[in-house]
């Protein structure tokens, strides 16, 4: 592993943003694989990548040396595999065909950009793009890139479900017009457990943490451990619960209806249970016309998990729920008086989504969870977290591409 004092002795020389070619893969090549960012998260994915055929883990990247040296330690890694405190230099290896990031929100677009350019298929854990400013930055990007895969890190858009929705959108009279998309979210944790609260180690300083690359754009301060582990408590570098779970739900209907970005949105909430110096909400309330004529709620705290996570899409004909077993359907009675309630039978797997985006990259076709799907999701949320923060109602304007 390159050490803080090797790390700091090299000249970081970037990646030009001339395009360089991929590699063609054949059916039976394995796919190299490198990640960006090997926290909680990016293991997570690692094991998907890990579960599916004809790949291997060959370098990470972390500013973090506990991360790196836990990558490593994970079954099935290839023993070989490089480890850096800069995520340039793997880029700068022409050997690694795909990789992976699971950064931080404010993240995302510099190592999304850079990975592009520099001629590899990106895996892009979710939120896409932090703001609006990243959201285009990014999208110049995959433009400039040409062939390669993107695959935005909705896993609910990958398998049964998402199988099971289409074919139930495509039953003549089934569900009518729809108007309304209502989606929750809530959790709990036990008393003296903050939801996302995670320790504070004793090895979380300068010469273990590359606090500069943490920053990135963010307003630069000096090195704060709570900052650095408990990130998606702070504006600076997250959008809280929108960005870590509403995005999936909606998401999961953007992609089976083609939604496009809101009107207009509008968030309320507050710190209700969690005062804890946090800056984004533990309970909070969500509204969004879109375009198709169609007013889309979500609720969501963390004081309670009774209510779970699901999303009804409610039309003037029937009743389309994702909830935790999978897709159901119920007709309105009023309308479809002989129509009968109709479960899914195809199941969610774990693995799909990360399946598909390796599958795309030897076939070609386009993946589950394309850009575009990520880029209209990312603005709707930041359309989100700005209404809360300002106190307003947030608008987008079609034309100017810009929040107003």
């Amino acid at each position: 592993m390159d050490s803080r004092r090797e790390f700091l002795g090299k000249t970081a020389t970037g990646v030009a943003a001339s395009l360089i070619p991929a590699r063609v893969l054949g059916a039976n090549d394995r796919i190299r694989i490198g990640v960006i960012g090997a926290g909680t998260r990016g293991k997570e994915i690692m094991h998907d990548a890990l579960n599916c055929a004809n790949n291997e883990l060959v370098a990470f990247a972390d500013i973090y040396t506990r991360r790196l040296e836990e990558a490593k330690a994970i079954k099935g890694v290839a023993p070989d595999a490089k480890t850096y405190l800069d995520y340039r230099h793997l880029l700068e290896d022409k050997s690694i065909d795909a990789v992976l990031i699971a950064t931080p929100q404010h993240l995302h677009c510099e190592h999304f950009v850079a990975s592009l350019d520099a001629g590899k298929h990106v895996y892009q854990e979710k939120t896409m793009a932090f703001n609006v400013d990243h959201a285009k930055r990014m999208r110049a990007a995959y433009q400039r890139a040409g062939k390669r895969t993107v695959q935005i890190g909705h896993q609910w858009c990958s398998g049964g479900w998402m199988e099971d929705t289409l074919e139930m959108l495509q039953q003549k009279d089934w569900m009518g017009a729809i108007t309304f998309i209502h989606g929750h979210m809530f959790r709990n944790t036990p008393h003296g457990h903050p939801q996302w609260s995670r320790p504070i180690l004793s090895d979380m300083t300068p010469e273990n943490i590359i606090w500069k690359s943490f920053l990135g754009e963010a307003p630069q301060r000096d090195i704060d451990a709570n900052r650095y582990i408990n990130w998606r408590l702070f504006y600076d570098y997250s959008g809280g619960n929108v960005y870590e779970l509403m995005c999936h739900q909606i998401a999961f209907w953007y992609k089976a209806l083609g939604l496009k970005i809101p009107n207009w949105s509008s968030m309320t909430g507050g710190i209700y249970l969690w005062k804890d110096g946090r800056e984004v909400p533990d309970t909070s309330s969500a509204a969004m016309e879109h375009p198709e004529g169609l007013l889309l709620s979500w609720d969501s705290g963390f004081g309670n998990a009774h209510l779970g996570c699901a999303e009804q899409v409610l039309g003037s004909d029937g009743t389309l729920t994702r909830y935790e077993k999978g897709i159901k359907y119920e007709p309105e009675k009023v309308n479809r008086r002989d129509g009968q309630e109709v479960e899914g039978q195809r199941p969610w797997s774990l693995h799909a989504h990360m399946q598909n985006f390796l599958d795309c990259i030897r076939s070609g076709n386009q993946p589950n969870c394309p850009f575009e799907v990520g880029f209209r999701v990312s603005i709707a949320c930041r359309m989100t977290v700005e209404s809360y923060r300002q106190k307003r109602i947030m608008r987008w304007d079609a034309v100017g591409e810009e929040i107003v």
